[in-house]
């Protein structure tokens, strides 16, 4: 059964007042968002926007997706708490938008959880943007990209599903998705030297601890994430601290994402390295089984070592949404595997400190990437 997950608000400036409502659906594996809605509603109360937005958003899936199941986040403690059955609705103008988000869905296919507001920023967003847009708000739906198939686009998918059975269709359940965060920057990182798991192994700049802080803001935004993994460097594990601090998980510690040992190069540039070590860097650029001076580890090595990370997870994490905390060449090497690419595309991967990759694996052995590189939480 496929999950999403629903988060809403509704306002009204003055209460009543100017209302409008703002409601998001999001993919509860990935995080992705699958549909924006908001609405100006005119005058009317806060709570009857709110509920105005809740149906929206439930509508919303129920057209995703009928046979969903969803997770309902909300910053209202009133809706929340009526709509689990705790609390009794007395107010006549809720009493109907209630009974008509309670027929949405079969009964026990939405559950509800309240979240402070600082949680509900996107769905708050829009129903700003509504209020603030005012009539030329009226019903305005953005479908993701991903929702948005034209009937071509849907033959051409179920073509690939029949010729080939390990595609990923809809019925081989929710996949183990990792969610992969670069650490973010170091003194090193802005000078692009090689800083590998042979070296001094440094700690986040102030900007890293901002870029952190900004990682950490977004994925609980996302409200996805429910494991986070680290590699052992101090780099990782400080950034992994500040999204635990921010959602509240502890980090486990895997080995296995260690970046690749740089050898001998361990502190230099690409220009220092090409000017010391020239024969050793040409062949380390076009063969994988090459290690960097001074005996590092391989990208063949390094390959190897991911791939035992990755069946670990995957078969301890499936279904779940995961964090993994990690280096360029892991990230770039989790990627390079998943689109079966060879050796040499790791060297035409951009991959910026902080920034976000998403792979989830199926039970049948494949996999999909769903997001590369994305620095957009570190925009101002």
């Amino acid at each position: 059964m496929r999950e999403f997950i629903v988060e809403t608000d509704g306002g009204s400036r003055g209460n009543p007042g100017p209302a409008g409502y703002g409601s998001v659906v999001l993919d509860a594996a990935t995080g992705e968002t699958l549909v924006e809605t908001y609405e100006y509603l005119g005058v009317v109360t806060n709570n009857v926007a709110e509920y105005r937005g809740l149906l929206a958003g439930l509508r919303a899936a129920h057209d995703l997706d009928p046979s969903a199941s969803v997770h309902v986040r909300m910053d209202s403690k009133l809706v929340v708490e009526q709509m689990s059955g705790r609390w009794k609705i007395k107010h006549p103008d809720m009493k109907p938008l209630a009974l008509e988000a309670g027929r949405v869905f079969p009964p026990g296919r939405v559950t509800y959880e309240w979240i402070p507001r600082e949680q509900n920023k996107h769905a708050d967003r829009l129903a700003n943007k509504a209020m603030d847009s005012g009539a030329s708000a009226s019903s305005v739906r953005k479908p993701a990209a991903a929702e948005v198939e034209s009937k071509a686009g849907a033959d051409v998918r179920a073509a690939k599903a029949v010729a080939s059975p390990g595609w990923a269709p809809a019925d081989m359940g929710a996949p183990a998705t990792f969610v992969l965060l670069r650490h973010g920057e170091t003194p090193l990182t802005p000078q692009k030297r090689f800083s590998g798991s042979g070296g001094t192994d440094p700690s986040l700049s102030d900007v890293g601890r901002e870029q952190a802080r900004r990682a950490a803001e977004a994925l609980a935004e996302r409200g996805t994430i429910q494991h986070i993994l680290a590699s052992p460097l101090t780099r990782t594990r400080q950034t992994a601290a500040a999204v635990a601090d921010r959602l509240g998980i502890e980090v486990t510690i895997e080995d296995g994402l260690i970046e690749t040992d740089f050898g001998a190069w361990e502190g230099l540039t690409f220009g220092e390295v090409r000017e010391r070590y020239p024969d050793d860097l040409t062949t380390w650029l076009s063969d994988p089984e090459a290690e960097p001076t001074g005996g590092g580890e391989s990208f063949a090595a390094t390959a190897t070592r991911i791939a035992a990370t990755r069946d670990k997870l995957v078969a301890a994490y499936a279904g779940r949404t995961v964090l993994l905390v990690t280096h360029v060449t892991p990230i770039k090497t989790f990627v390079r595997l998943a689109l079966g690419a060879p050796p040499e595309s790791l060297f035409r991967m951009e991959l910026s400190a902080a920034s976000m990759s998403v792979v989830a694996y199926y039970a049948d052995g494949n996999a999909s990437v769903r997001l590369l590189n994305d620095t957009s939480h570190l925009r101002p």
